[in-house]
């Protein structure tokens, strides 16, 4: 992260490249004025809190409010793992505190954004490229969605590629690259790929990788038909034949048949050792297509 002082085409200015976070609460709007003022003082409050948990000094923050949502540019030096990792668990986990025993219209939900990139202040707040494309992030459908579709969650997390590869995927955080999903933002004019994490709830998750099934389909395995009897035992009395069958699996599925024949001679004893028999399976030890002697 740096500060430099710079002589551009506007004039004099400060260039810096800085840790940035944004928030917004979902649904603001269409809460009554009550229940936004809860949702404004519990918003402060939580970020104050997760910010002492993560050991992160709130007071050093340059911060732009506006009522539902905090735009926030970190000091130089702020640990990045921390942000990502420590604060936005303890968020989650107020979140989830202050939601406690509300109505549904009533819980604060968040949707927040972590990017790394140049920020310069400005006459009306924070210029340059980044607070930009943070802001097409935290406002992004894919975001939004993931909120939406994991109503047990409380937070959605979305980090932009420089955050995510270099902290998340060099594995300085506790949450594992695999507990974030890649999107692609398209945004107003903005263009980016982003990562986005659902703290806590299965909804969320991200989604299978397309070239492999969402779930390993049950094993199925049907008996196969024995190579052979087994060798046969004394014969019984008058030289009758003697065959003996033994099949094992562990599920059914569909129809299996331990013997079919259409003509059986003899004594034959048939063992079938099933896990399970699959709904709709079917097992049938014997199937004698015409007459014939069996015991």
């Amino acid at each position: 992260m740096t500060a430099n002082g710079t002589e551009g085409r506007g004039g004099p200015g400060v260039f810096r490249r800085r840790l940035l976070l944004a928030v917004d609460a979902q649904g603001y709007g269409r809460s009554d004025a009550v229940t936004q003022r809860e949702f404004q003082a519990g918003l402060a409050r939580l970020l104050d809190a997760a910010a002492g948990t993560a050991g992160l000094d709130r007071d050093r923050w340059e911060t732009q409010r506006a009522g539902d949502s905090v735009f926030a540019v970190l000091p130089e030096g702020t640990d990045e793992p921390a942000l990502v990792d420590t604060f936005m668990r303890a968020l989650d986990a107020g979140l989830r505190a202050f939601n406690r025993n509300r109505v549904p219209h009533a819980r604060l939900r968040l949707r927040a954004a972590v990017h790394f990139g140049p920020v310069s202040p400005g006459p009306n707040g924070f210029a340059d490229r980044a607070p930009v494309e943070i802001h097409r992030i935290l406002d992004s459908a894919p975001l939004r969605g993931a909120l939406a579709a994991a109503p047990d969650a409380c937070l959605a997390v979305a980090v932009s590629a420089p955050v995510f590869h270099d902290t998340v995927g060099a594995e300085y955080t506790t949450v594992p690259a695999e507990a974030f999903r890649q999107v692609r933002v398209e945004q107003k004019e903005y263009r980016g790929d982003a990562w986005i994490w659902v703290p806590g709830s299965r909804a969320g998750q991200p989604a299978p990788v397309p070239d492999r099934p969402a779930a390993e389909a049950p094993r199925q395995v049907r008996p196969q038909p024995p190579t052979g009897p087994e060798p046969a035992g004394p014969e019984p009395a008058g030289g009758a034949p003697v065959t003996r069958i033994r099949v094992r699996a562990d599920e059914v599925a569909g129809e299996a048949t331990v013997i079919r024949a259409d003509r059986l001679e003899g004594t034959v004893e048939a063992d079938a050792e099933v896990g399970r028999v699959a709904p709709g399976g079917t097992l049938v030890g014997l199937d004698l297509r015409s007459g014939g002697d069996a015991e």
